[in-house]
């Protein structure tokens, strides 16, 4: 800095840079790293700062991004305790937690630690649950992790490393590795910066390898920045002095010597261009040996992208490419930038083999060695103890849930060790949302029993696959229903009643209108002719009509109708038995809407959430519910009902009530249907890989029979029937005939509309044309009085007098016509 420099290239660590970053800030020099990738160097903190390499926060994002596609929850993070090291895992939390994953154990060690430091670290992260360990450390250090790892058999078949770009910047420095050192990385997945396989940077290669005057080693990815890095202050430089830049410093007032400072701070000057060329670094674009140099926000490099590599035998195998255009990949990011990011190929990779040369994908957690098993607690029931209850005998506990779950246990691939605790003093029901939320707060690691699943919980707790179905319904008495005297009207709804006996009329109506002019038993006085219509009407129900139909429109309507009575009829015959067969039970309380209009009280089970629901999601005052501990006290309540000091119905879950009813003979009934859906699971804490695979377990348990099996030995098979109001089950309504109505209105609607039109013509050819002369003189009012008194008489005349006046009618009509087609007869 003495020397009046305009650029520096370098540090290659992040903690010197860290350092120096502070003096290039207050000398505006711009600082030029290919190797600080310290996320927490940022170019808002240190403006003259610009990294030449990719930013750990983008290799982080990779990691996180092939922990969540393997399907794993928590990583262990093994470190080098500085600066470069602490921001990296900190990226890598950051980017898990997008990914819903976390670091469940953060193993950082100094650097330059012993090899005994290093293996009592990896013996403790060893004893604990997860198997996918993220390794971000130095070359120096970073083999003797493996070396440990290796020899604590931590590199074999369950387990799962991956590495950051460190170890494939070592590896790719020799030309070849040592065969011990390979053998320490079999199965090792790693992360390299993608440098594209370009000809600049293959004839680079080239030319440097055919050097004679020394050995040449090989390029790992920083070299390649760092030749890029160079090349980058050069055309800067260049333009900067084609712009007109020129160099010039000058003093900066703030720096003072400091007694006993080894520095000289007044020699310090202040590089007066250096604004102008650190905007020319940051504007210019060429083409290097690493890619495209250009940079975006925040003064990164665009397209940041890592090659993810797989260690076995003696090489390194490509798996796939990440980049942050298109995430994971095995196509070659650079082969992606010119399509459209929905057409990318994401999240895929080649098949790799892990550790104990397996391509099965490790479960990268399995029960921790560290003697302690697993913390279960149970609830203490003082009712419904078929589901789970205290037993003297080992383990302590039983039930159906408890026989379920170790059911579950029994069918994991690996040991579980547990006991069990029990929650509760015996003489009252706990709350469940206690035994929940103890288990969120650590306390226990699973609580098993019947736990319900419901949303609130599901926020704090992980659950299984629900082992039983539930949900609440309500209880309640019922009584049988006597007969009623008027029990033949119930078959038919008040709108069915009318309809139907509204069509009969309509019928009767539409039929003696057809019949009227051609048919004899359908004339006569009024009176009798009105009587014809109700009798034929009605007399069709009983298919017993005397009057006989000639016309084919009248017989045609009639045909449909006798098909509508015998449909209604069959119909209320079968509905009429039902009802007066079929036990009727009714009640007061037909379900949960009309129990909570009321203000009757409402019992609900000791400790279940139904206390909660009903008063915070139905809004049922707190006054009117009731706890109630078991069976006996179910019953009396229900028995004694609310006048005497008991309960109009019982809210609770359908398992309990199902075997409440088996208990009582089924003295009671549920009411309504199920007004919510819900399910019984075992209960643990957050991310806890043993919800999912317990979930795995119970859905085999439930395909291979033995969860009915676990059902059938527990619980009760006696089952009550909880059909109530019978009677209007059974009423058959308009809506299930109106089809049928349907059809016979527009058959006498049509029938109708021919008669009316046929009858017109007639009318028409009937009506003498002389009266159109005589009808020229009358009003217009008397005029058409007069003719709708006359077409209604044509239409009362029989058809049979009319068919001779229309014939003769014709034929006058054709005889004149032809006398005045005649020529006239000469004087």
């Amino acid at each position: 800095m003495e020397d009046e420099v305009v650029a520096a290239i370098g540090p290659q660590s992040s903690g010197i840079a860290h350092v120096i970053s502070h003096v290039i800030n207050e000398l505006h020099i711009p600082l030029l790293s290919f190797g600080a990738t310290d996320p927490a160097l940022s170019a808002q903190q240190y403006q003259y700062f610009v990294r030449t390499t990719q930013s750990d926060y983008f290799q982080m994002n990779a990691i996180a991004d092939m922990v969540a596609k393997f399907g794993w929850k928590e990583v262990v993070a093994i470190f080098v305790d500085d600066d470069n090291g602490r921001s990296g895992i900190s990226a890598l939390s950051d980017a898990l937690a997008k990914k819903r994953a976390k670091i469940a154990y953060k193993a950082a060690f100094p650097s330059g630690s012993s090899i005994s430091t290093i293996s009592d670290l990896l013996v403790s992260v060893n004893m604990m649950e997860s198997r996918v360990y993220i390794v971000h450390v130095n070359p120096d250090t970073g083999l003797s992790v493996f070396s440990v790892a290796k020899k604590l058999q931590m590199m074999g078949s369950g387990y799962v490393w991956i590495a950051t770009d460190w170890l494939p910047s070592f590896l790719d420095s020799f030309e070849t590795n040592s065969p011990d050192v390979m053998n320490q990385l079999q199965g090792v997945v790693a992360l390299r910066h993608h440098t594209p396989d370009g000809n600049l940077k293959k004839n680079f290669i080239s030319k440097w390898r055919n050097l004679k005057y020394k050995k040449s080693p090989n390029f790992n990815s920083y070299a390649l920045y760092a030749y890029d890095s160079v090349w980058l202050i050069a055309r800067a430089l260049d333009t900067f002095f084609k712009e007109g830049g020129n160099i010039s410093f000058s003093n900066d007032p703030k720096l003072r010597e400091n007694n006993g400072s080894m520095f000289y701070y007044k020699s310090f000057k202040v590089f007066n261009g250096g604004e102008q060329l650190l905007q020319t670094i940051k504007r210019t674009n060429f083409t290097g040996l690493s890619g495209q140099i250009q940079f975006g926000d925040g003064k990164h490099l665009i397209h940041p992208a890592y090659d993810i590599l797989n260690i076995g035998g003696t090489g390194v195998r490509r798996i796939g490419y990440w980049s942050n255009y298109s995430g994971l990949s095995t196509i070659a990011p650079e082969n992606l930038y010119v399509k459209p990011l929905n057409a990318s190929p994401n999240n895929n990779l080649y098949s790799v083999i892990w550790p104990g040369e397996t391509t099965t994908i490790p479960r990268g957690w399995v029960f921790p060695h560290s003697g302690k098993p697993l913390q279960i607690v149970v609830p203490n029931r003082v009712s419904y103890k078929a589901f789970v209850s205290k037993d003297k005998n080992h383990p302590g506990v039983k039930g159906y849930c408890i026989d379920v779950f170790e059911a579950a246990i029994n069918l994991l691939p690996y040991p579980v060790p547990h006991t069990y605790i029990l929650y509760g003093d015996g003489k009252d029901t706990p709350e469940y949302s206690n035994l929940v939320y103890e288990v969120s707060q650590n306390k226990y690691d699973a609580v098993v029993g019947d736990i319900t699943i419901v949303t609130n919980r599901t926020k704090i707790v992980d659950f299984t696959q629900p082992f039983m179905e539930s949900g609440l319904v309500v209880v309640t008495v019922v009584n049988e229903e006597k007969s009623s005297p008027w029990a033949f009207l119930r078959p038919f709804t008040i709108q069915m009643w009318a309809v139907t006996a509204i069509f009969f009329i309509f019928v009767g109506a539409v039929v003696w209108i057809l019949e009227h002019r051609t048919n004899e038993e359908f004339r006569g006085p009024p009176r009798q002719q009105l009587i014809t219509i109700f009798w034929f009407s009605f007399s069709t129900m009983f298919f017993s009509h005397k009057e006989n139909t000639v016309s084919t429109l009248g017989r045609l309507v009639l045909i449909i109708w006798l098909f509508v009575v015998l449909i209604i009829n069959s119909s209320y015959t079968a509905s009429l038995t039902s009802i007066l067969t079929v036990q009727q039970l009714t009640s007061k309380i037909k379900g949960i809407d009309s129990l909570i209009s009321r203000t009757d009280v409402i019992g609900v089970q000791e400790g279940s959430f139904a206390l909660h629901y009903l008063i915070d999601d139905l809004g049922v005052a707190a006054s009117r519910i009731i706890k109630l501990k078991d069976q006996e006290e179910y019953a009396d309540a229900l028995r004694r009902g609310p006048e005497n000091g008991g309960v109009a119905a019982i809210v609770d879950e359908l398992p309990y009530v199902e075997l409440f009813l088996a208990g009582t003979n089924c003295m009671y009934r549920i009411v309504g249907e199920e007004f919510t859906k819900s399910g019984w699971g075992f209960a643990f804490q957050r991310d806890s890989p043993l919800a999912v695979d317990l979930s795995t377990a119970i859905l085999q348990l439930s395909e291979n029979g033995d969860l009915q099996k676990i059902h059938d030995k527990w619980l009760s098979r006696t089952e009550c029937s909880t059909d109530l109001n019978q009677v209007d089950v059974n009423q058959l309504s308009l809506s299930s005939f109106w089809g049928l109505f349907l059809i016979c209105g527009i058959a006498c609607f049509i029938a109708l509309s021919v008669f009316f039109f046929r009858v017109l013509f007639q009318y028409r050819r009937f009506t003498p044309e002389t009266q159109s002369d005589v009808e020229d003189i009358e009003p217009v009012r008397t005029r058409r009085l007069s003719r709708t008194t006359s077409f209604m008489n044509f239409v009362d005349k029989k058809e049979a007098e009319v068919k001779p006046k229309l014939k003769r009618s014709s034929d006058n009509k054709q005889v004149s016509q032809s006398s005045e087609s005649l020529p006239a007869s000469p004087p």
